[in-house]
């Protein structure tokens, strides 16, 4: 069984954050309002802590429980993670998964790494299901925009996961 003891404190830090990463992605891929920011984080977040109880894994468990009590402290899931603005933020966030997902493929055992991945997958999807992109007043909106979509493939690319058929 994998746990936090496998991993050093840095990379303990970058897996707790990489949900959070991966949500972020998707907010940069069709930025919007600060109302669909607020939307696609908590979504975030709620993935996160669903999965304290749920199935994937106690890799996951572990970081999740740990996420969650560090955000009752209200203590910043993306601490020591920004990338610039601009067009390098994707490339950035791109590369920190991918060596958040590099870490885990090394260490973990692969039904772990395999839970790690999905897990930030589901963090990605949750924000790009969280709030309508685009429209007039919510009239023609898209559930999930085409720069989210193209995110969400380039994400799972990345991390070596399946190409979905785009949504929308």
């Amino acid at each position: 069984m994998t746990s936090k003891s496998d991993f050093s404190a840095d990379e303990w830090t970058r897996l707790k954050r990489a949900p959070f990463v991966a949500g972020m992605a998707i907010s940069l891929a069709d930025p919007g309002g600060p109302i669909e920011a607020f939307k696609e984080t908590k979504a975030t977040l709620g993935t996160v802590t669903a999965a304290i109880g749920g199935d994937r894994g106690p890799l996951v468990q572990e970081l999740a429980r740990e996420v969650a009590e560090e955000a009752r402290q209200r203590h910043n899931p993306l601490s020591g993670f920004k990338p610039t603005s601009g067009a390098t933020a994707g490339v950035e966030i791109l590369d920190e998964l991918t060596a958040a997902n590099a870490v885990v493929a090394a260490k973990a055992s692969p039904e772990d790494a395999a839970a790690f991945r999905d897990w930030l997958l589901a963090a990605a999807q949750g924000a790009a299901d969280a709030a309508k992109e685009g429209g007039f007043f919510g009239f023609h909106a898209e559930r999930v925009s085409a720069g989210e979509q193209q995110m969400l493939d380039r994400l799972r690319e990345a991390l070596g996961g399946p190409q979905a058929a785009s949504a929308g």
